[in-house]
């Protein structure tokens, strides 16, 4: 099951908080991958061969950054512009993750708001006499 599925389930069963919970550990990583694809390739899955891709993993949490280059990339001028294309694509991925987590923060905050405002439940309210 996808994330973005388990999310949805999440909040069908009213679990709002493990939905966000689940939204916020899935917006901390990005993994970019460039590759090129040969003719038969006819999905979206990641079969790239390790000499013919670059790979980037960024984790906000811990700081790390992951780079692969594959032996193709380093070697072969004719890919200097898919490399100019992949670390494009990773300027932006940094910035989306930052703008997508600020925008999870903001979520939780109003949340954290709204269920602070409700009524409590029916066992902490006076009993009437």
């Amino acid at each position: 099951m996808t994330a973005i599925e388990q999310f949805k389930d999440k909040i069908k069963a009213g679990e709002i908080y493990d939905a966000l919970a689940l939204a916020i550990s899935e917006a901390i990583e990005l993994k970019i991958t460039t590759w090129v694809a040969s003719s038969e390739t006819d999905n979206l899955d990641d079969d790239s061969k390790p000499g013919y891709r670059m790979r980037t993993r960024i984790n906000l949490v811990d700081g790390a950054v992951e780079n692969e280059i594959g032996r193709e990339f380093a070697t072969n001028p004719a890919y200097e512009e898919l490399q100019k294309l992949h670390l494009e694509q990773v300027r932006q991925g940094r910035e989306i993750i930052l703008n997508n987590l600020a925008s999870l923060q903001t979520m939780l905050a109003t949340l954290n708001d709204t269920m602070a405002q409700m009524p409590k439940s029916a066992d902490n309210l006076p009993e009437e006499s």
